[in-house]
């Protein structure tokens, strides 16, 4: 029975209430006069259930579609602005015990490079992020209990954050590994982690068993419940995301709603960020050997339904895909995006031999992160390196509060510009920074608060005399 508050995984995504989700979408999708209403209940800012999410998803009315998009774009710039928070990912190890057959670090795969870092290279790969002008990082690593145990990864955060180079440090480690236990996020909660982030992949439990036919992660229900271990640990920062064209998408986004429900229900708060990920070619892996892929448009759809539905989450979308696919779905609910990425382990401080491939997938975006910075300042955007509400204590429940009453935006606009300022100063290329200044000169006008614009103007100069780190 389906039960929102409930801890185990098959009654708060509910096989049954998800089908019945799709089948009352699909005699909807057309009833001009409940779409009506649900978009009007979504203009509150308050979200939607997984049963009026998936209505709006399957609209066909192409007027009604036109209402939907641009609702999630002013829903987007009521909670976060056009600032867009950027991070890169850093692959500690593939080595993996599972045998998930879409991730080319499945068990059975024996001729893709192995790797694994030691705390020297990691130092190195910081440097190198840091170089770039990165703060914010994105940990990745296989599951396996011998060479990536969670001793190891707690000793490569603690590295990550030793590391100060010139005027470069990572400020926020966020982590995406494999489920584990309560014991081991109050661990990683220790270790000082901003979001801990894991991907269902799938919530259909039949295909995700199929998909995962050995290893630890063959375990739907132990998967499924992980953020709420996480946040029984003290985790109040936590990431979902799909693998879209695992299973049907329409399936995916009722139950990925349904579980924004359960954490909301459970725990009071919704997960910090949503990505939408697409499966990609990778070592051993064809994307055409998975027949649910989506289109573009459906791809706009889902980001513009999910910023509706979960208007509170930062929404991610990364490498994946590509410079057109991100341009399109940016000002849809988009609010993070990473940038001069790599998937290989390591590869920032020296690019990998070409006879080596450790990647997880290829990429679709291999812009540099100045290039990425520039193209976004040339829309408008804020490219932020902020971690403040993290080291502030401004997570969980407190992040929420703020968010949901507007009030984020006091803290969150004046800081984005502050750190953009630094990137500008240390790392932009001439185009980029005289670019980033005129927006910055700009924007300060949007600040609302006087005494706020002032200390901000004070610290913009400060920032070009050689200080750094300020915050709200």
């Amino acid at each position: 029975m389906y039960n929102p508050k409930s801890p185990k995984a098959e009654e708060f995504i509910c096989h049954d209430e998800v089908l019945k989700t799709l089948e009352y979408a699909e005699k909807n999708k057309s009833n001009t006069e409940l779409i009506d209403s649900i978009i009007e209940k979504a203009r509150l800012r308050k979200g939607l259930t997984h049963r009026e999410a998936a209505v709006l998803l399957d609209c066909q009315i192409e007027e009604k579609n036109q209402e939907i998009y641009a609702l999630a774009e002013q829903i987007k710039k009521d909670f976060y602005g056009n600032r867009i928070v950027m991070f890169a990912p850093l692959y500690l190890s593939n080595y993996c015990i599972n045998g998930c057959v879409y991730c080319p670090y499945h068990l059975k795969n024996k001729h893709i490079t192995r790797k694994k870092m030691t705390q020297e290279e990691i130092k190195s790969e910081v440097i190198a992020l840091q170089d770039m002008g990165h703060k914010r990082l994105a940990l990745e690593a296989g599951e396996d209990p011998i060479n990536n145990p969670i001793e190891y990864i707690l000793e490569s955060i603690d590295t990550i954050y030793s590391v100060k180079h010139k005027n470069g440090s990572i400020r926020r480690v966020n982590v995406n590994i494999a489920a584990t236990t309560v014991e081991d996020y109050r661990k990683l909660k220790e270790a000082g982690i901003g979001t801990y982030i894991l991907f269902q992949e799938t919530y259909h439990k039949d295909s995700y068993e199929k998909l995962h036919p050995t290893g630890p992660k063959h375990n739907y229900a132990y998967h499924t419940e992980a953020m709420d271990r996480a946040m029984e640990a003290g985790i109040d920062d936590v990431g979902l995301g799909v693998l879209f064209g695992l299973e049907l998408y329409r399936y995916e986004f009722a139950a990925l709603v349904m579980h924004a429900e359960h954490l909301e229900a459970a725990f009071g708060v919704g997960p910090h960020t949503i990505s939408v990920p697409r499966i990609r070619p990778a070592d051993d892996i064809d994307p055409s050997a998975f027949d649910n892929g989506i289109s573009e448009d459906t791809f706009a759809k889902l980001v513009a339904c999910i910023r509706i539905s979960v208007p509170y989450t930062g929404m991610i979308v990364s490498t994946r895909e590509s410079k057109e696919c991100r341009e399109r779905v940016l000002h849809l609910g988009i609010s993070q995006l990473s940038g001069g990425s790599k998937t290989t382990v390591g590869g920032y401080a020296e690019a990998e031999p070409e006879e080596e491939d450790s990647a997880q997938f290829e990429l679709s975006d291999n812009r540099t992160l100045d290039e990425v910075v520039k193209w976004l300042i040339d829309f408008g955007y804020i490219p932020s390196f902020c971690t403040a509400c993290y080291r502030e204590g401004r997570t969980g429940d407190r992040f929420m509060q703020l968010l949901k009453s507007g009030q984020i935006h006091n803290c969150c606009h004046p800081n984005a510009l502050m750190t953009l300022k630094e990137y500008l100063e240390d790392y932009a290329s001439p185009e980029t920074k005289a670019a980033g200044d005129k927006l910055i000169l700009n924007e300060i006008s949007n600040i609302p608060k006087e005494k706020v614009r002032e200390v901000v103007l004070e610290n913009l100069e400060k920032i070009s005399r050689g200080n750094r780190d300020f915050r709200f």
